[in-house]
């Protein structure tokens, strides 16, 4: 009331004595006084369904003034005298101006007496204080209130037209070009202003005063004849009518801001559904991926051919190289789109959300892991499949050669030994039979440990499961019965002959010591030949030097082999010398052995000509094993770098996750250059993951000069490219929660600091006990009583609400600028509604669709409940559901 009494009445009344003068000076502004205010206080009762027609008159009574002052005022009057005496007239004028006092506003010289007798200039009095009061007031502009507000408004309003100067309330107007100026201004489509002219007032006053009356509910208050005619229009009149373009367009403005933010609610709400259903897709799809791969990774299914499982290995190798690296990516993506909708939802004070049953993070983080097992598992049994196809191809080769060369060797033995060649022979001939026998039977045993061989090779063919075992098995067994039978016949002969020897006396001894050396080192040159022939397979240097040395010590017995060969010739010469010296008559060859000098040179020069072979072939395979020896070193030399990088870089992560050195932004930018570094050092994974494929390809299995396989390496760059990733989102996170909730650098170190203190194990996260106390640390009152923890479980289903036992530092942030700073709440979007709605209790769905986008507008009605009250109409929504559905009940 103070304010009023000295600022205020001094602005109002200081007109009130010029408004007496005025009148006497110009009865004009009277006529321009009478129809304004009578427009002016139209414009309001017909909101009560009623008006005016004569403005001295209709007011005498006091009914329609305490009316007008309830309409403008949104307040009850106290109750009207309802008689007709000249007393309850001034009784209810009395009421009206009391009212009009009660609002800070001195009434100088208007009493109730003179509105009751009709004083003109009396009630144009009031009603201008009434207009001062209600109408231009409360405006303000820069700082500015009231008259000067309401030009200043103008003012700023008109600027941009150049024709236009507003100085005053009366001779800047006489044009017209000030009123069309303002409605061009906030509704362009309403007047062509670029038509009108300066030197027409008439028709640009009549243009403004038509546009306004029809498009913008402002009653006609003026006569464009009466200010064109009039040197000096009334200014109170101006400014009433000015003042009514004010209201209309404030108004407008102030519905334009509500609906942009019902707009910007709806937007983020709309984001945030468009982001949850992302989510479901790319789970959806990842989980879908995952399941299809796991069952082809389970697969163990064996081929039976080198060439086949090296193919599956290949496919294998794509899988690796070109359809998994794309899904690591998704799943980290996944992983931050997830984070990023939490934080948008708690910053916006929505739910958390839930991902639909098996689409946790959790639910694809443990089908990842089932997927990396069988991936695991799968390269382990490519590998071992690799090593057993290999050594059951060598096995088969070496079973072929030994078993051709033992088949060689008994084609005809049975033949040989059912003969009865004895029965007609001489004693010299039986002697020769017997000794032939008994060499054969030395050759027979020299032949034990091949057939041996033979089966024991078949023996671990079947256990090695080779896929070509029942040729094999049929073969070895035909050739073990084959022997079996050898040696029956074997054994017959010997007994006939050693029936018949007792008949023979005479026997060459020359052709038996010949028959007896030459039969063993025969077989030892078949047998030297057979491992000159025999293909070796070896994974080592060592392996190679091995048989190198063995292949060494077996060329230094050669020349004491010669010596024996020349020996074994030497006998065959001396029986020569013998026949041609006695002339013996020799039928045939050697009667002891089918063995001949001849076949002895043979078979050694073929020795001769095997060994410089076998010494190519192991030279060559020394020379590749070196340079496996090499790839190994290159691989571990560089692995041995790689990996203590990746795991120094990921402990340098933590360690800027957890400290607090420089800002948020800092620690953003730091995190970006390690990323950066990190994303940088790809061509030397790259590499070595060419080293790897050549070590494959190499079928190296072993590497003793690291530690680290490729496998370390791979899960160690995806897991250092996820927590940088996952980090720098993190602090984005923090970023965006800071700059929302207006939260300094000062409170975020001190969370950091809190948060670090009671983290004891450095994992980034608080159990719930650790987070218990870093509350009260923090001041809140959290006791051991059931109170205390149903507080607690509060706390935690807003910082935890999956459940999952930890608090992240960026829950923790959350739920601290949640407890101090304010949010855009229900309440403020209900407010905006009800801006829209106005005075009813409802909407139009007509409204909703002209204030907001289509979108948007659809977005709002399809969420609303029908209004059903009894002021309702066609179409009538109740706004208030729709804070319930935004919200919930909680909010409201």
């Amino acid at each position: 009331m103070d304010h009023y009494d000295s600022q205020q009445t001094n602005d109002y009344m200081q007109p009130e004595e010029d408004w007496d003068r005025d009148l006497l000076l110009d009865p004009a502004w009277e006529k321009q006084q009478r129809k304004t205010f009578t427009a002016w206080c139209n414009s309001h009762l017909r909101k009560a369904g009623t008006q005016i027609e004569n403005i001295e008159e209709d007011f005498r009574d006091g009914l329609k003034l305490m009316l007008l002052l309830e309409v403008i005022s949104g307040e009850r009057l106290a109750k009207p005298e309802r008689g007709k005496m000249r007393v309850h007239k001034i009784s209810n004028v009395n009421k009206a101006l009391d009212f009009i006092a009660s609002k800070g506003v001195k009434l100088v010289s208007i009493g109730a007496e003179e509105i009751v007798d009709g004083n003109v200039k009396m009630t144009l009095g009031m009603i201008w204080t009434i207009i001062l009061r209600f109408a231009i007031q409360d405006i303000s502009v820069e700082e500015t209130s009231a008259k000067e507000g309401l030009l200043l408004w103008c003012q700023r309003k008109t600027a941009p037209y150049k024709n236009v100067n507003i100085q005053n309330f009366h001779i800047s107007w006489k044009d017209g070009l000030g009123f069309c100026a303002l409605i061009h201004r906030h509704r362009p489509e309403l007047i062509d202003y670029g038509k009108l002219r300066k030197d027409d007032p008439l028709t640009n006053l009549n243009t403004a005063f038509d546009v306004a009356e029809k498009y913008l509910d402002i009653p006609k208050m003026l006569d464009a004849e009466d200010i064109v005619g009039t040197a000096r229009p009334d200014e109170k009149a101006i400014m009433t009518y000015v003042s009514s373009f004010y209201h209309a367009f404030s108004g407008a403005q102030k519905a334009e801001t509500a609906a942009n933010r019902i707009c910007k609610v709806l937007a983020v709400n709309q984001e945030n559904e468009q982001l949850m259903e992302d989510y479901e897709k790319l789970a959806s799809d990842l989980l879908e991926w995952i399941r299809r791969t796991i069952p082809w990774l389970e697969n163990r299914v064996p081929e039976n051919t080198m060439h086949a499982m090296q193919q599956k290995l290949e496919d294998f190798r794509d899988y690796r190289r070109l359809h998994k690296p794309p899904k690591v990516q998704e799943k980290c993506q996944l992983e931050i789109n997830f984070n990023t909708l939490q934080t948008k939802l708690r910053l916006s004070n929505r739910p958390a959300f839930m991902p639909s049953e098996g689409r946790m993070v959790s639910d694809i983080n443990n089908a990842w892991g089932c997927l990396e097992q069988a991936e695991k598992g799968y390269e382990e049994w490519l590998l071992n499949e690799i090593r057993r196809l290999e050594r059951l191809d060598h096995l088969a080769e070496k079973f072929r050669q030994k078993a051709s060369i033992h088949e060689a060797w008994t084609d005809g033995k049975e033949i040989m030994l059912r003969q009865k060649d004895y029965e007609t022979a001489t004693l010299s001939e039986i002697k020769a039979l017997l000794k032939k026998h008994e060499a054969f039977e030395s050759d027979l045993a020299a032949h034990q440990d091949r057939v041996e061989q033979i089966a024991a090779i078949a023996q671990e063919l079947n256990e090695l499961d080779y896929y070509d075992s029942p040729s094999v098995n049929a073969r070895c067994q035909k050739i073990c019965d084959q022997w079996d039978n050898l040696g029956a016949l074997t054994q017959k002969r010997r007994e006939a002959l050693e029936r018949t020897e007792k008949l023979l006396e005479t026997i060459d001894q020359l052709y038996l010591e010949y028959a007896k050396r030459a039969a063993p080192f025969n077989n030892w040159m078949e047998g030297a030949m057979e491992d000159l022939q025999d293909t070796f397979i070896v994974h080592t240097i060592e392996e190679i030097q091995g048989l190198t040395t063995a292949h060494e010590q077996f060329k230094a017995t050669l020349p004491d082999a010669d010596k024996e060969r020349l020996a074994i010739l030497g006998i065959h010469n001396e029986v020569s010398k013998i026949v041609q010296t006695y002339h013996v008559n020799m039928a045939g060859t050697n009667p002891y052995t089918t063995i001949t000098p001849q076949e002895i040179n043979g078979k050694w020069d073929h020795v001769r000509q095997l060994v410089p072979r076998r010494d190519q072939a192991l030279m060559e395979e020394h020379a590749r094993q070196q340079h496996n020896e090499r790839l190994r070193k290159q691989f571990g030399a560089q692995a041995n770098v790689i990996g203590p990088w990746i795991q120094t870089k990921m402990e340098e992560i933590g360690r800027i996750s957890i400290e607090m050195h420089g800002t948020l932004e800092d620690q953003l930018s730091h995190l970006r250059q390690y990323e950066k570094s990190i994303v940088n050092y790809k061509p030397k994974i790259d590499q070595l993951e060419g080293d790897h494929q050549l070590i494959q390809e190499a079928l190296i299995f072993d590497n003793k000069h690291t530690n680290y396989t490729m496998e370390h390496i791979r899960v160690g760059w995806e897991q250092l490219l996820t927590t940088i990733a996952r980090t720098i989102n993190e602090v984005e996170n923090q970023i965006l929660t800071r700059d929302a909730k207006g939260i300094s650098q000062e409170q975020m170190n001190e969370f950091r600091a809190s948060f670090n203190h009671f983290d004891r194990d450095h994992s980034g996260t608080l159990g719930p006990e650790e987070f218990k106390a870093c509350l009260i640390s923090l001041g809140y009152d959290i006791g051991n009583d059931p109170q205390g923890e149903a507080e607690f479980a509060r706390i935690m289903s807003i910082v935890d609400p999956n459940r999952l036992g930890v608090v992240t530092f960026q829950a923790f942030i959350d739920f601290m600028s949640r407890e101090t700073a304010d949010t855009d709440t229900a309440d403020q979007v209900m407010a905006s509604f009800k801006i829209l709605a106005g005075d009813k209790n409802y909407i139009t769905v007509d409204e909703l669709r002209r204030e907001l986008p289509p979108d948007q507008a659809e977005y709002c009605i399809a969420r609303m409940a029908p209004y059903t009250g009894p002021d309702a109409v066609p179409g009538a929504l109740d706004y208030m559901s729709f804070s319930t559905a935004l919200y919930g009940e909680s909010d409201l």
